[in-house]
């Protein structure tokens, strides 16, 4: 059963493992813009948890660090409905399985998903420690506003939806 709140912004990563935090620092500033239907929450990015969590709700963005070959502070977007994510984005993951792995058997398992989009951002240190590396911060003020460009959109379009019924 869906909750009142119909868009959920999860935030993933561990604070105090430097890069791994942008996703929770880039939550921490759109939960700043009060957003009326928007749940912010902050997640480790255990898949199964993931899974309980996005289930209630109609829309889910998700923020995460990843590793990947491109430069630190690259930024992807990636909607899973239309792709599958590299389970290699997730590989600094301590959990038992990933967000790719839990995206990949929520569709296996047919069970109700949410709209989801996930943004990744490439970091480039992971070790202990509070702050992000300067080429990841240099990109939360970009992801937030591209977070922020998908809650307008989709408001967007379940207004129009409804409007034409």
């Amino acid at each position: 059963m869906k909750t009142a709140s119909k868009i959920l912004v999860i935030g993933i990563g561990n604070a105090f493992r430097r890069d791994d935090s942008v996703g929770v620092m880039v939550a921490r500033e759109v939960a700043k813009l009060n957003f009326p239907d928007v749940r912010v929450i902050e997640q480790s990015g255990e898949g199964a948890a993931l899974m309980e969590v996005w289930k209630e709700t109609d829309m889910a963005i998700m923020i995460d660090a990843v590793c990947s070959d491109n430069i630190p502070g690259t930024i992807h977007r990636l909607e899973p409905k239309n792709e599958t994510i590299p389970a290699n984005f997730f590989n600094y993951s301590t959990h038992a399985f990933s967000i790719a792995e839990a995206i990949e058997l929520a569709k296996a398992l047919k069970s109700e998903t949410p709209d989801l989009i996930v943004y990744g951002i490439d970091g480039v240190d992971f070790g202990t420690g509070e702050g992000l590396s300067e080429a990841v911060e240099k990109k939360v003020q970009d992801v937030l506003i591209m977070v922020i460009h998908d809650i307008l959109k989709y408001r967007q379009i379940k207004n129009n939806s409804l409007n034409l019924k």
